[in-house]
């Protein structure tokens, strides 16, 4: 990579970045919305599922972002990587089984029906706490990386 972008920047960037997305949509926007006076629960929810597609969509990108930034430039960091791998665990299990199954329950909120409650809010909630852990502790794993080759 060019002596201008040193390799891993482009990392360090995006895990802090999506470390911001995660904490200000997961952890303030989600439940802040509710509080708004004029904001009920089918709106709420409709704004939600929106946000949190848009949301998943971003997280793909910088997931893609990152691999190719470290995984082909870097050398023998096993330690980065089995970080990364838990992040992308916790992306997979998110986008695969938890928004299918929030998304149609949204859609019975937002028709008029009434639900059960479930657990499964907090599940995406433990699986993000997880992923900004894990992406506080990457970008600053990739900065300590950065400033011994420089």
């Amino acid at each position: 990579m060019s002596k201008i972008i040193p390799k891993y920047h482009l990392s360090i960037i995006t895990s802090f970045i999506w470390l911001g997305f995660i904490c200000a949509i997961s952890f303030m926007e989600a439940w802040l919305k509710f509080t708004a006076e004029s904001v009920t629960l089918p709106i709420g929810v409709s704004i939600g599922k929106l946000v949190f597609s848009w949301l998943n969509r971003m997280e793909w990108i910088f997931t893609l972002v990152i691999f190719f930034n470290f995984f082909i430039t870097s050398q023998n960091l096993n330690y980065l990587k089995v970080i990364f791998i838990t992040i992308l665990g916790c992306l997979v299990i998110q986008s695969i089984w938890l928004l299918p199954l929030l998304d149609k329950r949204a859609d019975l909120i937002i028709s008029g029906h009434e639900i059960k409650s479930s657990f499964h809010h907090f599940y995406y909630v433990g699986l993000d706490l997880i992923k900004a852990f894990s992406l506080l502790l990457l970008g600053i794993k990739f900065l300590k990386i950065q400033s011994h080759e420089n």
